[in-house]
This record gives C-alpha cells, structure tokens and sequence, in this order.
C-alpha cells in the first residue's frame, strides 16, 4: 500500500468515529437544568434554599397611639413584615418599627405553621427587635461576619414585601459603612448599602451572603429612588439581640441637654489648636439633668469628651455608651472665648424600648 492509499484509509476511519460520536451524541439524554445553570444562579439558589426556612411572615396588631388622623383611624391597626429565626428554640431578629408597641404579634414559619410571638425587647435606636415564639423543629438562620463583607459581592434579600411571602431578589453590595439616621433621631453606623430591591414588607428579613450567611438586617429604602437600599450590620444585631435577650432593652447613657451643632470661629479654632471645626451648641437643658448638674451653661459650645473630639450631636451620641453610666467623664466646651472643662457624670437613658 502506497502512501496515499494509506493516508486516504485513515481519513476514512477518522470519518467513520466522528459519525457513530455525533449519532451518540444525538442519542444522549439532554442534560439536567441544573448542569445549564451557571455559577451566579447556581448560588443564589444554594443560599435562597438554606436560608428561607428561617424566615418567618410576621403580622401586627397595633393600637391607635393617638394623633392628628386618630378619630378618623380605627382604633387598631395591622401591618407586616418579616424576621429570620436565629435560636433553635425561637427567638427572632426582626425590625423595631415593625413591632413597637404591638398587641398582638403572629409568625407564620415556611411550612404554614402559625404562632403567636411574645416581643423581648426592641431599640428604635438600632431600628432592631427581638421576639421569640414556642415551636418544634425551627431552622436557625446563620449568622455571619460583617468584617468580611466587600463591597461587589451578591447579596440575597429574603423577606415578604406586600405579603408575597418569601420573595428573593439578589443583587450587589453597593456600599459599606454607611450612615443612617434612625426613627429615634439617632445615627445608625456601619449600614449596608444594597442593590437588592426592597419594598414595604421586606423590614427585619434577611440580607445574605452566597454562602447563605445572615450579614445584614434589611431595615429600608429610599423612594423614589431605585436601588439605594439599606440593611443594619450583624455584627450590630448580634450585640442589640444579646442586650435585648438580657436585660429587653440596650441601655445607653445621657446627660440630658439640647443642642445644634454650629461652626467655631476660625479664631478659636486656631488660638486653642482644636482637630473640629464644628461643636456643639447648648440651648437648653432638662430638669435635674446631669448637664446642668455640671456646671454647663447655654451658650456653652462642646468641642470634646475625654479627649476624643466632638464636631456634631452624632458624635455626641456614640460616645454616650453603656459603659459611661455613672462614670465621671471631662466635658471640654468653649464658653465665650475661654476652654474650660466640666465634670459630668451621665445617667441611664431614660428611653426604655422593651414591652
């Protein structure tokens, strides 16, 4: 056999293996959806699947409180939200504004089951609540660490906005380190900012990462805007829900003063080497407060708090912690053209947020 005949001998069994591969092929069974599905959806579905057992439906009965509209309301009112369960034996992270002040709290679990929830304790300050309902074989969510949240990676929000229960949308986390201001007047700090959307009803569920970790409480959204959506840090829930399961309220201190913040002349910023630019002006005080007590004035400006410089009232407010009740601490204020320091000794909030 020549080197032709050879060569046309193997092009022909090389023709020959390619038609009994494509009749194979042909006969092979399509493959499952879930080998077509690529690694985005493949993890959205992994982390919708472990997380949505500890989701619950929550529904409210509130009294009417009073107001402008009050004879016109009815004198109970419903609304609803969501929550995860994060104990086996039924405690559950929800959004305080959901829950403030209700007389009747319903959970309603994945398969059906419905409960009534007794409220532990909330802080509109954190916007977070904790309520617990007696019920076998519940699905504690998984917390996760919000120190290892990056700014790109998908999120999941799992929740049930206008009652459609257990709706998923997915998206980006936009933002880290945000700052929002509560319904309480204080600042929330290290808040999450999302892409995945929510809507009314979507309050106290779950924001989650693809390894089906909790790392966010979504707590709102701003309209009309589209996208620009907000979740309170677990890492900040894991320390509310501790204080709450303790004691049922997170306590904070005050020293009990009103004030705005204003500009510092230039002046003084430079004769007293001040780092703010800005302080606090006092207007006035509350009876017997620990302010007073001090020895500050109206028209005293704050600038400092035991040598960590203060430029705002939020600033003010994270210093204000639990650890300062009873302790005294130096009030560092501009009285006219004069630095002086003032002794004070903060109190335990008066604000209590349990039931």
């Amino acid at each position: 056999m020549d080197t032709w005949q050879g060569l046309e001998l193997i092009s022909d069994q090389h023709s020959e293996a390619q038609q009994a591969q494509s009749a194979r092929e042909h006969l092979a069974p399509a493959p499952a959806d879930e080998e077509l599905l690529d690694a985005y959806s493949r993890a959205v579905i992994s982390a919708a699947e472990r997380v949505s057992p500890s989701v619950v439906y929550i529904e409210v009965e509130q009294a009417n409180t009073g107001g402008r509209r009050a004879a016109r309301a009815p004198r109970e009112q419903k609304g609803s939200g969501s929550g995860f369960i994060f104990t086996p034996d039924g405690f559950i992270l929800t959004n305080s504004h959901v829950v403030h002040q209700a007389r009747r709290i319903d959970v309603t679990v994945l398969d059906g089951r419905k409960y009534q929830a007794d409220l532990i304790g909330d802080d509109p300050d954190t916007d977070l609540a904790v309520i617990r309902i007696n019920a076998p074989n519940l699905a504690p969510a998984r917390l996760g660490d919000a120190q290892h949240i990056r700014v790109g990676q998908l999120v999941l929000a799992i929740g049930n906005p206008y009652g459609f229960q257990y709706s998923v949308t997915a998206g980006v986390v936009s933002a880290l380190g945000r700052s929002l201001r509560s319904r309480s007047g204080r600042l929330m700090d290290a808040v999450i900012q999302t892409d995945a959307a929510l809507n009314p009803g979507n309050s106290g569920g779950p924001l989650v990462n693809s390894r089906g970790e909790v790392v966010g409480v979504n707590t709102a959204m701003i309209l009309p805007a589209q996208g620009i959506c907000f979740a309170t840090s677990i890492d900040t829930a894991k320390f509310v829900a501790s204080r709450l399961i303790r004691d049922g309220r997170v306590s904070r201190s005050y020293i009990g003063l009103a004030g705005q913040n204003i500009s510092l002349p230039r002046r003084i910023v430079r004769h007293y080497n001040l780092p703010v630019e800005t302080g606090i002006l006092v207007v006035s005080f509350e009876d017997n407060s620990p302010a007073r007590s001090a020895g500050l004035l109206k028209g005293d400006i704050i600038v400092g708090l035991e040598n960590h410089p203060i430029s705002s009232i939020d600033d003010l407010h994270k210093l204000l912690t639990e650890e300062r009740i009873g302790r005294t601490s130096t009030l560092t204020v501009i009285r006219r053209t004069d630095k002086v320091n003032c002794h004070v000794i903060p109190e335990e909030s008066r604000t209590r947020t349990s039931k």
